[in-house]
C-alpha cells in the first residue's frame, strides 16, 4: 500500500499481520507521514522503497527473513536510518545482539501509538542532523 498524500516524511511498515500492518499504516497517516506497506521484508527490498524512506518499522517474527536480518540489511544498506522493531514475544530481543543496532529501538505489542509516534518523531530529528 501506498498513500497519496505527500508528505516529506515516508515511513515504511513491515508486517506479516494484515490487522497490524493496517493498523500502523492508519495510525501514521493520521499522523501526516507518507507511508508505504509491506507484507514481506522481501517485498521491501524488492520495491526499492529503502533508499527513499525516512524511517523503518519492522516485526521481528515473519518467515523467511526475520526483523533482524532486515535490521542488518537496513543498517548496511542505509547507516543510521532510524529502524523500530516491534514484537508481541519480548523474548526474542535476547537475541539480537548486544553490540548491534545501538541506535534502534523496540516496541512490545501492545503498545501505545503516541508513544510510537513520539519515537518516530524523535528518531527521524536525529537522522537528519
Amino acid at each position: 500500500m501506498v498513500t497519496d498524500r505527500v508528505s516529506a516524511t515516508v515511513i515504511a511498515v513491515v508486517d506479516d499481520d494484515s490487522h497490524i500492518l493496517r493498523s500502523l499504516g492508519d495510525l501514521l497517516e493520521s499522523a501526516d507521514y507518507g507511508v508505504r506497506l509491506f507484507t514481506s521484508p522481501a517485498a521491501l527490498l524488492k520495491s526499492a522503497c529503502l533508499s527513499e524512506i525516512d524511517c523503518l518499522i519492522s516485526d521481528i517474527d515473519m518467515p523467511g527473513i526475520d526483523g533482524f536480518e532486515l535490521l542488518r540489511l537496513g543498517e548496511a544498506a542505509r547507516p543510521g536510518l532510524p529502524i523500530i522493531l516491534i514484537t508481541g514475544y519480548p523474548e526474542r530481543l535476547k537475541q539480537l545482539p548486544s553490540s548491534s543496532f545501538i541506535g534502534s529501538r523496540f516496541f512490545i505489542k501492545p503498545f501505545e501509538g503516541s508513544t510510537l509516534l513520539s519515537t518516530i518523531g524523535e528518531a527521524i530529528s536525529s537522522f537528519r542532523k
